[in-house]
């Protein structure tokens, strides 16, 4: 059992197969403070949706994304020379690595970058034996 605030709030003791629930709570409340870069994240039909990633001042070869089980990595590495004196830097290009939880059968559909926003398709794959299916009545 770990000590997290999840397992705190919920002992484990009293809850049977939700144990899944219990590590998404644990995953949210890790990873709540994190809000750089600034996203949206868009419903576009009942079975796609996108991120939104704010990232001006990254190169497209400074981004990285990555999909590993059910979690989405996406990660910013600035290589822009320091080369002047800022008199205000407003425009942060700080090292990033922001985490997004995908649901079950959720997959990246495809990325693209312009004017500065990283946007990452995601869609709904049902596997076959998941999808609705008509029975013939004999």
């Amino acid at each position: 059992m770990t000590n997290t605030k999840a397992s705190q709030l919920f002992p484990r003791a009293s809850f049977v197969g939700f144990d899944h629930l219990l590590d998404e709570l644990d995953f949210i409340s890790r990873h709540a403070k994190d809000n750089y870069p600034p996203h949206n994240i868009v419903k576009r039909s009942a079975t796609e949706y996108s991120i939104e990633l704010a990232c001006a001042g990254f190169e497209e070869d400074d981004l990285g994304i990555e999909q590993k089980e059910r979690s989405l990595s996406v990660s910013g590495e600035s290589k822009q020379p320091e080369g002047g004196e800022y008199l205000h830097k407003g425009i942060s290009t700080k090292k990033f690595r922001r985490t997004f939880r995908l649901s079950e059968y959720v997959e990246v559909d495809g990325a693209s970058y312009s004017n500065g926003i990283l946007v990452i398709n995601l869609k709904v794959v049902l596997p076959e034996e998941k999808r609705p299916r008509k029975i013939s009545i004999t």
